[in-house]
């Protein structure tokens, strides 16, 4: 039996080898959480000097995904590959820096095995084919757009618009004889898209006119896009209403219980890639039971 017919006769052998590309994968992706939003100032700095004329007063060494190496940020020293194995490396250094022992955040090891299980969840779900590519992909995108908005409200369009492209793109394979969920019809895609940009921007306008304030950002807008381009316009009501009520009440905790106060805003992003993500394994049986539980079915 070759490998093939081995991932497509077991789920179990195939979440198990999606669990370690995962933790690789996650490794990266807490690259790209720390390093996106610095090379984007970085990018904005550099146009703004550009715009106003001006030479920016000490050339900055260029920062990208892979350039320089991964170091400490308390000495300075080079990660060692050995030192850099996913999860593993953190707890053989029991969180600490192999150089100057500084203390190593917990985030990362945890992005790390969040990435591993949620990829061996998506495996295990699918199993083995098309359909299970489309949802991995989805998921290590999802991950670091999460993280960069909690850290710093912001959802960057070099992830959220490949992310809406490549769902209208993997459309085109989209075969309703397989009763695959994903991809979705070109025709759902589209509507999906279309409809989840729209909704967002016309709740933001009204929100805007009423208040006077912004509710939330242009990225939201287009990571809500970019789900309904993936799931389908069927499935934007499910993720709008499960999102919504996970915001609220973490929201509402956020108030109560660390006394923060309702003017600090709070990102929505993750709370949308949380619900997508929901409704991409599980929607329609969450929609399906709602129903029969309503009688409306």
């Amino acid at each position: 039996m070759d490998i093939v017919n081995l991932l497509q006769a077991s789920n179990a052998a195939f979440a198990g080898i999606v669990f370690v590309l995962s933790l690789l994968i996650g490794s990266f992706l807490n690259v790209v959480i720390y390093r996106l939003p610095l090379i984007l100032e970085q990018q904005w700095r550099s146009q703004c000097a550009e715009l106003t004329g001006q030479s920016e007063a000490a050339a900055e060494s260029t920062l990208t995904l892979s350039s320089p190496r991964s170091h400490c940020p308390a000495c300075k020293a080079t990660v060692r590959a050995v030192h850099n194995i996913p999860l593993i490396s953190w707890l053989a250094l029991r969180g600490h820096c192999a150089s100057c022992g500084a203390s190593i955040p917990a985030r990362y090891p945890l992005i790390e095995l969040a990435t591993a299980l949620l990829g061996a969840a998506v495996a295990w779900h699918f199993g083995f084919g098309f359909e299970a590519g489309c949802a991995l992909l989805v998921t290590w995108f999802l991950i670091p757009l999460t993280g960069i908005d909690v850290d710093h409200q912001l959802l960057p369009d070099g992830m959220t618009l490949p992310l809406m492209w490549l769902g209208l793109l993997a459309s085109l394979w989209h075969d309703p004889a397989s009763g695959s969920a994903l991809p979705v019809s070109p025709r759902d895609a589209i509507m999906g898209a279309a409809a989840g940009y729209l909704f967002l921007l016309g709740i933001f306008h009204a929100f805007k006119l009423l208040t006077g304030k912004e509710g939330m950002g242009f990225g939201d807008f287009k990571l809500f896009a970019a789900l309904g381009a993936w799931l389908g316009w069927q499935m934007l009501p499910l993720i709008l209403l499960l999102s919504a009520a996970v915001g609220a009440a973490v929201g509402i905790a956020l108030i109560v219980f660390r006394k923060q106060g309702r003017e600090v805003p709070i990102p929505y992003g993750p709370y949308l890639a949380g619900a997508g993500w929901i409704a991409m394994l599980w929607g329609p049986q969450i929609v399906g039971g709602y129903l029969s539980l309503s009688g409306l079915r």
